[in-house]
């Protein structure tokens, strides 16, 4: 699996772990487009960083989210599909999701292009 890929991944959890909405904006495309675990359809930079400013600062107390790269898809050597685990520790349990990342390599740099964040219903 390519380490800057990983890496990406690795920056994910440590900016959602940390609530820093910047930061986790940063790694998005400025065209790129989300679907939240909870089905909420999020275009372009701007609208994610909104999206994350009233859901991230705070959302982290009490519960962990790591995040662990199992696939990795090359569609085109600066085009990849990465299947993520997510899995989300706190007081109500853990619970497991499935993101799926489309990532584009662009001045070198791989960024968030088209994303999909689904829960497992049946691990």
């Amino acid at each position: 699996m390519d380490a800057e890929i990983r890496d990406v991944v690795a920056r994910v959890q440590d900016a959602q772990q940390r609530e820093s909405v910047e930061e986790f904006v940063a790694l998005f495309r400025q065209d790129a487009i989300w679907t939240t675990g909870h089905g909420r359809r999020l275009t372009g930079r701007a609208e994610i960083a909104a999206f994350t400013a009233t859901v991230l600062p705070g959302a982290m107390r009490g519960t962990t989210v790591t995040y662990e790269p199992l696939d990795v898809l090359f569609i085109r050597p600066d085009v990849a599909a990465v299947r993520v685990r997510q899995t989300t520790t706190g007081p109500d349990g853990t619970a497991e999701g499935s993101p799926v990342y489309v990532m584009a390599k662009e001045d070198g740099r791989w960024l968030l292009t088209a994303c999909q964040n689904t829960p497992v219903v049946n691990a």
